[in-house]
């Protein structure tokens, strides 16, 4: 996305920061230098909104996102054959998820592990990153076996070429929408609107599809 904004609009330099949207939203509280906070769900956004933080009129929601367990490529557990099972699995000795407390698709991995009826087997065998993308690498590097992350990192490029994914069911937790706001100490807010912009033109959406998000419903 950054890329694709920065092609068409050479004037303007992105920074991009990442956390978990509920650390990042103690920050922007206390006035970080962002100007856009793009969520990993709604509630942030608005709360921001709520507490006098951010510009209600440039709340938007950009995207739904989707659960998936991966592996690395050369894993021994068969997550296309046992799903969410696989997670038992005696290779799965250690499971990565986001922090429930503050990173949402780590509270929509405890729900689906619970609506499972997994939750109680799992937890002895859980390890929690920071956010999505922490828990991601343990995988990668190996901290951890197998984990429960964005189809969007499983997507891209690095992690696609190094691994296997499996798609949760999405009735298995309640929707990953994300939403994004303007902060009102922006510093940069017509760049920030022009990003925004960009995210909903039909080049960014087409970004967010290929990268596993679903938009206006597809």
């Amino acid at each position: 996305m950054k890329g694709a904004f920065l092609k068409a609009n050479p004037g303007i330099e992105v920074a991009v920061t990442y956390g978990s949207s509920g650390n990042v939203y103690a920050q922007l509280l206390n006035k970080a230098p962002f100007d856009l906070f793009l969520s990993a769900d709604l509630s942030y956004p608005k709360k921001l909104v709520e507490a006098g933080a951010a510009d209600g009129t440039t709340e938007f929601l950009y995207s739904r996102g989707h659960l998936v367990l991966w592996v690395p490529k050369a894993s021994p557990i068969p997550i296309e054959q046992l799903g969410m099972k696989a997670l038992l699995h005696p290779a799965a000795r250690k499971v990565a998820i986001a922090n429930p407390r503050h990173a949402p698709y780590g509270r929509a991995a405890e729900a689906a592990l619970t609506k499972l009826g997994l939750l109680e087997a799992v937890t002895p065998r859980l390890v929690f990153g920071e956010n999505v993308g922490q828990t991601a690498q343990f995988v990668q590097t190996g901290a951890a076996d197998i984990g429960i992350l964005a189809l969007s990192l499983a997507k891209a490029p690095v992690m696609a070429a190094s691994g296997r994914f499996w798609e949760v069911p999405q009735d298995a937790h309640p929707p990953l929408d994300q939403g994004g706001v303007i902060l009102n100490h922006a510093r940069n807010r017509a760049d920030a609107l022009a990003f925004r912009a960009f995210m909903r033109s039909p080049e960014g959406v087409e970004i967010l599809r290929h990268y596993g998000f679903v938009v206006d419903g597809r």
